[in-house]
């Protein structure tokens, strides 16, 4: 069976929004792994944080924070122009 465009729309939105979350949540770890940058575990001799990896690890984040974004933006666009078709 074929969804209506309501639930095209609210899948976009839905799939949008885990996106977000899942962009956030890799921006946090990769924000907790720098703040540790520069403090040795204990019993360790040197510092574990690779901040190359971890500054790459915050852009990725970003971008797909945006993508996400965008869809999430187009998602609602959707939902206008359907109400204004619908109006």
């Amino acid at each position: 069976m074929r969804p209506t465009a309501d639930e095209a729309i609210m899948e976009i939105l839905a799939t949008a929004l885990q996106g977000l979350n899942s962009a956030e949540a890799k921006v946090d770890q990769a924000a907790v792994r720098l703040s540790q940058a520069g403090t040795a575990p204990e019993g360790s001799s040197g510092d574990t944080v690779d901040l190359a990896a971890e500054v790459v690890n915050l852009m990725v984040g970003k971008e797909e924070y945006l993508a996400n974004l965008k869809a999430l933006q187009a998602g609602n666009d959707l939902t206008k122009h359907t109400i204004d078709i619908l109006a």
